[in-house]
């Protein structure tokens, strides 16, 4: 028993060893060799983190909009008034409209035939029945509700790594299209469930992507390697297995 323990955790250590830290050494050398990374500069000038433990998907989703669309001509982003209590308005000078037309993680909310903010925190549905934060084929719906062009990948073979790997290498060395993630943190060696990010970079050399984690609170944007990153995906959720998502705009 004792020597089945320290495997467990020595073989749990040596995974999360496996996971390069964006910002130390080896994670910087890896972003400078990488060919693979238009989409992390869009990313991060638009990053922000989860506002919530739940809201992994709702941050990733604002994310990506933002980065599809602020400042895009013929796009008509909504205000959040709600960034301001009533009581903080009331100090405003009149006629002095502070409000930025940006998605946020409330007004994405908007968008109407998808999973509303209070399902998400835990609302029961018409059914009854409470089913908290996005599935990934939820999330792939709710950006498809802002008008994006989802293509969603279900992860069910990991043999078809080789498959995986290059068609989410091909995203990434394009602009104006990005990736959201869906994988079970606990098979990287990190503490948690389920969790979705964006991926920002890949390495060759390597062969590591390059997660940028919306929860700074529990984990560091990190490289995986990628045999590691398609196991986390390939693993059941709610209803069926974990995944990715390919998104661009229908606008373009």
């Amino acid at each position: 028993m004792k020597i089945l323990f320290l495997f467990l955790i020595t073989s749990t250590a040596a995974l999360a060893q496996e996971l390069v830290p964006f910002n130390e050494p080896e994670g910087i050398k890896r972003f400078e060799r990488s060919k693979f990374k238009v989409d992390f500069y869009t990313l991060a000038n638009h990053f922000e983190a989860q506002s919530n433990g739940l809201f992994c998907g709702p941050s990733t989703a604002t994310i990506i909009l933002n980065s599809l669309r602020l400042r895009k001509k013929g796009v008509v982003i909504p205000k959040d008034h709600s960034v301001l209590t009533n009581h903080e308005k009331k100090y405003l000078n009149p006629g002095i409209d502070p409000f930025f037309n940006r998605y946020t993680q409330r007004n994405i909310f908007q968008a109407k035939g998808v999973k509303t903010f209070h399902e998400v925190m835990g609302k029961p549905d018409k059914n009854g029945k409470k089913d908290v934060g996005f599935q990934v084929r939820q999330f792939s719906e709710f950006l498809a509700g802002h008008g994006l062009k989802t293509t969603l990948r279900i992860v069910t073979d990991e043999s078809k790594l080789d498959h995986i790997i290059n068609e989410l290498k091909n995203n990434l060395k394009t602009p104006h299209d990005f990736i959201a993630i869906n994988y079970k943190r606990a098979e990287l060696g990190q503490k948690g469930g389920g969790h979705l990010s964006p991926v920002g970079a890949y390495d060759e050399e390597s062969d590591s992507f390059l997660i940028m984690d919306v929860n700074p609170n529990r984990a560091r944007w990190v490289w995986v390697k990628s045999a590691d990153l398609i196991k986390a995906m390939n693993t059941f959720d709610t209803n069926e297995n974990r995944g990715y998502i390919l998104v661009e705009d229908n606008a373009d």
